[in-house]
């Protein structure tokens, strides 16, 4: 079962509305208690929320600007904090040369110069993450990780490569 018939299996093959965030400029209204975890858990007042529907809501009016998180309508900014990235890699799938990308919150994409992939460190250890939207970076699940790294290749200095149509990202060296 590939990517797309998946997303149309759960209802989720029309593309997340993402309202016009870069047009909302409110005035901070304040902060907000909830977090996004490095485990990508939403929280809230201290209590996870459950409901994806309303992470998936949450998540279409998040903005990242100046190294912070908000929550923006076109009336409010409310700040929230995020542990590591606000959303997260959970299925790789390649396609006629073409790495596909969704998020836990039903974002979908391609793997391409729009939506780069990079290694960052989190806790010593270099981690993937890409671009999704509007500044923010999502960080690959574990088994998403495992399945970007089927798809790499190794250059011949030992460094690993996955490539996405015309675009090539650097994994990393193997000594």
């Amino acid at each position: 079962m590939n990517l797309d018939s998946l997303l149309k299996q759960i209802g989720k093959d029309k593309a997340q509305s993402i309202p016009p965030l870069e047009k909302w400029h409110p005035e901070l209204s304040g902060d907000m208690d909830m977090v996004i975890r490095t485990d990508g858990t939403w929280w809230h007042e201290g209590e996870r929320i459950n409901r994806q529907e309303l992470v998936n809501l949450f998540s279409s009016i998040l903005r990242h600007e100046n190294n912070e998180y908000f929550l923006i309508t076109p009336v409010e900014k409310w700040r929230i904090k995020v542990e590591d990235r606000p959303l997260s890699i959970t299925l790789v799938e390649q396609e006629d040369g073409i790495i596909k990308l969704l998020t836990s919150t039903s974002d979908s994409f391609i793997l391409d110069s729009e939506h780069p992939l990079k290694m960052s460190e989190l806790n010593g250890i270099n981690l993937p993450e890409v671009k999704v939207r509007h500044e923010l970076w999502a960080r690959f699940s574990r088994n998403a990780w495992y399945e970007l790294l089927e798809l790499a290749e190794e250059e011949g200095d030992g460094r690993f490569v996955v490539k996405s149509g015309s675009a090539v990202f650097q994994l990393g060296k193997v000594d």
